[in-house]
């Protein structure tokens, strides 16, 4: 007969299982912070396009408005994306095989899906956006949508990933007040948060 530890092993068994059915666990903590030093890079890249020798902070005096540079710019970003899921695709399969699991399941399909979907309806904003002039709130709905992406994937995956979303939204709302400065808010979301939310998780998940 089974003692009551036993059975709570089985429970808890049980639990792990149906959770990897319905979550995508194989998410990666360490291309998160791969993925934000990409960004760093690129901010650093566009900083020295437009504004370098001047001061950071002065950016207000400063805009992104030749279409030259805004291609530029669009072209550091697409790398930068191309990148970071790159690099996420392989860190996440080494991690889908080291514990036996599909990379390409149930979970994993839903959590494309959920991601998609606002991800696409935001890039063809910007592109519009762009398109008419409106530079100057590019990062900030960059933030914004890419935010909303997260939470409304993050049930498909670890709740580490809501949290991010709220705090990209919450900085492209700040910037969207503070025009002139969206390339520092563009390099706290997509890169000090990444690297930040991304240690966290790999040190919670990936040991």
């Amino acid at each position: 007969m089974k003692e009551v530890k036993d059975y709570e092993k089985d429970i808890a068994s049980i639990r792990n299982m149906m959770e990897r059915s319905v979550k995508f666990i194989s998410l990666s903590g360490l291309s998160g912070v791969i993925a934000g030093l990409y960004a760093l890079a690129g901010a650093s890249y566009v900083y020295y396009l437009i504004y370098y020798p001047y001061s950071p902070f002065g950016l207000r005096f400063f805009y992104a408005n030749e279409s030259d540079v805004v291609t530029q710019m669009l072209t550091v970003a697409i790398i930068v994306l191309v990148l970071s899921i790159g690099t996420g695709f392989w860190f996440s399969h080494r991690k889908a095989k080291k514990l036996g699991m599909s990379i390409w399941n149930r979970a994993s399909q839903q959590l494309m899906i959920d991601l998609i979907i606002p991800l696409a309806t935001g890039g063809l904003f910007i592109l519009i956006l762009l398109s008419r002039g409106y530079y100057g709130v590019t990062a900030p709905a960059c933030l914004i949508f890419y935010g909303l992406a997260l939470i409304n994937a993050s049930r498909n995956t670890y709740s580490e990933v809501r949290y991010l979303g709220f705090t990209e939204i919450i900085l492209g709302l700040i910037s969207a007040l503070i025009p002139g400065y969206g390339l520092i808010f563009w390099s706290i979301g997509f890169g000090v948060m990444h690297i930040i939310y991304g240690a966290v998780m790999h040190f919670r998940y990936d040991k």
